[in-house]
């Protein structure tokens, strides 16, 4: 995917701008400092909100995404946890690659089972943010099928699409899905918007997860990607809007065949996240007493 451009909603220390106060940062601090941006901003969080999320203060997720903190381990862990990863996961080596889905039992929070929850909906629905609260929320893994996809070809998705084509990519697409299926990963995951018009894909989907349409106006959609700092959506396009609303209702039909629908423009992000950890917790419930 191309880099992810600053939001209007960032305050200073959010953005690239931070990476100026590693250079001078001990080797491992400057090392975590990146890490850290790097995984907040792949769930569109702001500092205030991972703040609340970790239990810490914003003054000091600024020093430590510039390098300029130490943290104790278990103040690191509470971060991780609050990002649907680990501490581990944050000072470990090499690339931070998507999460892979751990098998066996959940070790999360009571309820949350051994499911795993798909999240539907087109680009703009919400389901990097709300997928990731959910998941840091219930203690599971974040997992994003587009990044899955991309580090399975070895390449970005936009390099992919480019080189390979649509075709490739849906291919990908499926293997990828049958191996999370195989493997019975469980925790949120969000999934790209068009999956839902490949019959296969989405019956398979259907079976191996509790697929959640995460709804929303079609004005909504277009704002939340804008307020992502990407201008893409009306770039030279001029009845982009319109495009919009007509895939919006290509794909309404298909989109209502989930399992839950969560109507994030009514319920706003706060409460569409409740929304989701509840349809979490509750299918893992089921999910347990069926188990043997």
């Amino acid at each position: 995917m191309p880099p992810r451009q600053t939001s209007p909603r960032e305050r200073p220390g959010q953005g690239p701008e931070a990476a100026a106060g590693d250079a001078g940062a001990p080797p491992i601090l400057a090392h975590l400092a990146g890490r850290l941006r790097q995984r907040r901003q792949e769930l569109a969080l702001t500092l205030r909100e991972l703040a609340e999320l970790a239990g810490v203060s914003e003054r000091f997720l600024v020093l430590l995404e510039s390098g300029r903190a130490n943290v104790s381990v278990v103040k690191l862990e509470d971060i991780g946890r609050a990002l649907g990863t680990s501490a581990a996961a944050l000072l470990a080596e090499g690339e931070l690659a998507p999460e892979e889905a751990p098998r066996g039992p959940a070790s999360g929070e009571a309820g949350a089972g051994g499911v795993l929850v798909a999240l539907l909906g087109l680009r703009g629905a919400g389901k990097t943010t709300i997928g990731g609260r959910a998941a840091a929320r219930l203690g599971v893994p974040f997992l994003e099928l587009d990044g899955l996809v991309a580090a399975r070809a070895g390449m970005s998705l936009a390099a992919l699409f480019e080189i390979h084509g649509n075709a490739y990519y849906r291919r990908l697409e499926r293997e990828e899905l049958a191996r999370l299926a195989d493997a019975r990963a469980r925790g949120i995951m969000a999934t790209g918007g068009g999956l839902v018009t490949d019959p296969a894909t989405f019956e398979r989907l259907r079976r191996c997860a509790v697929t959640v349409w995460l709804r929303a106006k079609p004005e909504d959609h277009w704002l939340r990607v804008v307020e992502q700092g990407d201008a893409r959506p009306m770039a030279n396009r001029a009845d982009a809007m319109k495009e919009l609303r007509a895939l919006f209702q290509a794909r309404r039909a298909l989109y209502e065949q989930a399992d839950f629908v969560v109507d994030t423009s009514a319920l706003g992000l706060a409460r569409s996240v409740d929304r989701v950890v509840k349809i979490a917790r509750e299918a893992g419930r089921r999910d347990a007493t069926r188990s043997p």
